[in-house]
């Protein structure tokens, strides 16, 4: 289903186009359109829907979910230091998370038709717009299908009674890379913290795409060795 030399029309639907760019995927994939206004997906208008989200739709909806699985820990008698612990251990997790699926999954390489259509869907598109606001966070009828396994694989390692804590601060931390990586891209941030953040962020999506995976924090490409190289750096090389 690979075709040789095929050209993608940014005019039509382009899910089922990007496969057919076989090994040219890569290339094309992190030639980034700086557009505000994103490309059309599907024809199918019920699909193109559900791939558009507002960003303030993941807190709305998590948020209480969140504090549902922490209250359930609550009323298990887990105390309140014991709590904010599962909590705080919880987002850590996720920052682990965030930076594994960022790098090994987001950023795996294809070349096969629906290597490169799934992977378009699930980070691909990000690289392609990325500026595109109603795709810059996960669809929640997606995170709510991953969400099951997830809080399967949680009740495994804790107690009953820590584990909705565990999950609950995992699903906080989630909320919190959301909401972020929306803020990173589209918000104007005054202080130095965020400003560096915004910088790091980008200087992945528009200088060194193979390196600078953490959106929340750097900690993980310190530990693992993806830190992007500074220009100073960059010119030595």
């Amino acid at each position: 289903m690979v075709v040789q030399n095929f050209e993608v029309d940014l005019n039509k639907a382009l899910v089922f186009q990007v496969g057919h760019l076989g090994e040219a995927y890569e290339e094309w994939v992190h030639q980034p359109i700086v557009c505000k206004e994103g490309p059309r997906f599907f024809e199918n208008e019920i699909l193109e829907f559900l791939t558009r989200t507002v960003w303030w739709a993941i807190p709305v909806i998590w948020l209480p979910v969140v504090c549902y699985f922490v209250y359930s820990s609550v009323l298990m008698g887990l105390s309140c230091p014991h709590l904010a612990l599962m909590v705080v251990a919880g987002i850590f997790v996720w920052t682990f998370l965030e930076y594994s699926l960022h790098r090994f999954l987001f950023h795996i390489k294809t070349k096969t038709y629906w290597g490169n259509t799934l992977h378009y869907l699930l980070h691909g598109c990000h690289h392609k717009h990325p500026m595109d606001g109603l795709r810059l966070v996960f669809p929640p009828a997606a995170t709510a299908i991953l969400l099951m396994p997830f809080w399967n694989v949680v009740k495994l390692m804790a107690t009953p009674s820590t584990a909705p804590a565990l999950f609950g601060g995992g699903l906080l931390g989630y909320v919190m890379y959301d909401c972020t990586h929306y803020y990173l891209h589209h918000g104007q941030p005054k202080t130095e913290v965020p400003r560096n953040l915004k910088k790091y962020h980008l200087n992945h999506h528009f200088r060194i795409q193979d390196k600078g995976f953490g959106i929340t924090s750097s900690l993980w490409d310190k530990v693992f060795g993806t830190l992007p190289p500074s220009k100073m750096d960059v010119k030595s090389m």
